[in-house]
């Protein structure tokens, strides 16, 4: 039996084999999902915010792209992880509302994409699929059988990445 680990907004968490992780409601927010295929150990992150270095209050490391990732890593290290064997796949980043004006500070989901696949390079995981940007909220469910990513979306039906 597998075992379902719900994964907040600002939120990571990292599970052994056999387990899923899942997120609900990512709009504009990245589902970051880390896999290692030797080990089976899956991670997820439900990152609001592109960088921790813009915001006043930064103490919750999941809610930002470039801490989250870390310390995604560092959690999936203490199940066993190398680092060298885990690839990622993203999902969310929606640009959930119309502005008249397309300042950047407005294009969040657009700037959570961007932070997180630099600070995955950063950290040399690659990213295998990606499934982002688009109008339309997901939810998502990562399977440590096989890395597989369920991306279920209102209106666009489900699939796998």
């Amino acid at each position: 039996m597998e075992n379902t680990i719900k994964v907040g907004m600002a939120d990571l968490n990292v599970s052994c084999h056999p387990g899923v992780l899942t997120t609900l409601g990512l709009g504009s927010c990245v589902g970051i999902a880390l896999y290692d295929p030797t080990t089976k150990i899956i991670g997820l992150a439900h990152v609001m915010l592109p960088s921790s270095m813009q915001a006043k209050n930064n103490s919750n490391i999941a809610k930002f792209a470039d801490t989250a990732v870390v310390k995604l890593v560092e959690d999936m290290k203490k199940l066993g992880v190398r680092k060298e064997n885990l690839v990622a796949k993203l999902a969310g980043g929606a640009q959930m509302f119309a502005f008249n004006q397309q300042s950047d500070m407005m294009r969040i989901g657009l700037r959570n994409v961007i932070a997180s696949k630099e600070k995955l390079e950063e950290l040399k995981i690659p990213i295998i699929s990606e499934d982002t940007g688009g109008n339309h909220g997901r939810t998502i469910e990562l399977f440590s059988e096989d890395g597989r990513l369920l991306i279920k979306t209102i209106g666009h039906g489900v699939k796998y990445i």
